[in-house]
């Protein structure tokens, strides 16, 4: 199983991009799919995820209204538009999955088995 993650790069404040993460290795209809992100010095935090199958999202508050999921089922590839960026979104962004996840605080945040590598996100002020 591979998840590979792309997308990242600098944009200054109030711009988007869209991150990407295209999964391989097995077929991810069951799973769930989310996005971590890591800033420097911090802890890894759970920023958005979505049932795959279902297309239920969820999202963290600090980017609920401004980072909205997508997928391309035929490419078994997620997408997380991040709009009105700030400097504190500055990161690193992880994706990962996991076919049995735990909810913590009403968020599907813990138990994810597969994870891609990083695509770094900076924004300037």
């Amino acid at each position: 199983v591979q998840l590979q993650a792309s997308g990242g790069g600098l944009v200054q404040a109030g711009g988007s991009l869209r991150l990407s993460c295209a999964a391989s290795g097995r077929t991810f209809s069951s799973y769930y799919m989310a996005w971590f992100r890591q800033a420097p010095g911090k802890e890894r935090e759970f920023v958005a995820a979505i049932r795959w199958n279902a297309g239920l999202t969820y999202y963290t508050d600090f980017v609920k209204g401004r980072f909205t999921f997508s997928r391309d089922n035929a490419k078994n590839t997620m997408y997380l538009q991040m709009n009105s960026l700030k400097p504190e979104d500055t990161a690193v962004y992880y994706c990962a999955a996991a076919s049995q996840i735990n909810f913590r605080l009403g968020l599907p945040s813990g138990g994810y088995e597969y994870w891609g590598q990083g695509t770094p996100v900076t924004v300037s002020s």
